[in-house]
């Protein structure tokens, strides 16, 4: 298969590339590298130093992994017409490239800033209630590509991740508490856990999320990438520390204002519809990921 993935010098979207090469697709990277970073594009894939908001040309490609995207939420409260020229105006550069060449879309999406608090795993149905910027522009995404498939008769796909962690995420951002903590920890400096510890979240390992991404190709609707099991920062932060074989002790601080206090995602449809299920437990996956920073 000839692939496009935007994004695909960052975070997930090298992740996807790696899985795309590992079955033997031609590979095109767009990426303005604002974020991401040459070394993380593998050898056998094509970079293309781009903006996603400029025209596009996804001549030949069957499909494109949409990952490029501003990411962090501080960013989305500060900014939020950059957050909006990039999510969705960005996104709808992509499809109108997409249209033009008859390519799939498989969208990045976000599962906790899209439902925002949950009373137990959200499934795809459940209220969409986001509580920031990020989460509104990425919704907004969703909405476009949905709109797109009506009016075309296309099948674009929207993947609405969990919190993503693994080799590569940036220990510097907001955004991924596990590469904060283990980059702290291999630095010997006390991480800082935000309010009393107790808010859960859902973590999925990268390539685990790469492997929906490429199940996802030929498909259509919308699904939750997720475990479906909650983990207190709490606990987290214990099993960072078993694989890290560190003592010291995190630092608290006070909650931050709009915190989410649980987020974790039914993912019974990604399984029934997609074939998928998540295949690496959080302590194997924190273990390859300290591998990657230490």
């Amino acid at each position: 298969m000839r692939a496009v993935v935007t994004g695909g010098a960052g975070f997930i979207g090298s992740h996807v590339v790696d899985a795309l090469l590992a079955r033997g697709d031609e590979v095109l990277v767009l990426d303005d590298l604002s974020n991401g970073k040459r070394e993380n594009v593998a050898d056998g894939a094509r970079l293309e130093v781009v903006d996603i908001r400029e025209p596009l040309d996804f001549e030949g490609a069957e499909v494109c992994f949409h990952l490029a995207a501003q990411v962090d939420v501080r960013v989305a409260v500060e900014r939020p017409e950059h957050d909006a020229q990039v999510n969705v105006l960005g996104t709808v550069t992509v499809l109108e490239a997409a249209r033009a060449h008859g390519t799939q879309v498989v969208f990045a999406s976000t599962g906790g800033a899209i439902y925002g608090e949950c009373d137990g795993p959200a499934a795809e149905d459940a209220p969409r209630r986001p509580l920031s910027q990020y989460g509104v522009s990425k919704l907004a995404g969703e909405e476009y590509l949905a709109a797109y498939n009506r009016l075309y008769g296309t099948n674009h796909v929207s993947l609405r991740f969990a919190n993503v962690y693994g080799p590569r995420q940036d220990p510097r951002g907001e955004a991924g508490v596990v590469s904060i903590f283990l980059g702290r920890l291999a630095a010997g400096e006390p991480p800082r856990i935000f309010g009393d510890g107790s808010q859960t979240r859902d973590y999925v390992y990268a390539g685990d999320v790469a492997s929906a991404a490429l199940m996802a190709a030929g498909k259509a609707g919308v699904f939750n990438i997720g475990t479906g099991i909650e983990t207190s920062v709490l606990e987290l932060y214990e099993l960072c520390r078993r694989v890290a074989g560190s003592e010291l002790e995190a630092e608290h601080a006070d909650a931050r204002l709009g915190e989410l206090q649980r987020s974790v995602l039914d993912v019974t449809r990604a399984d029934r519809e997609l074939g998928w299920r998540p295949e690496v437990g959080l302590e194997e996956g924190l273990r390859l990921t300290w591998e990657s920073v230490a």
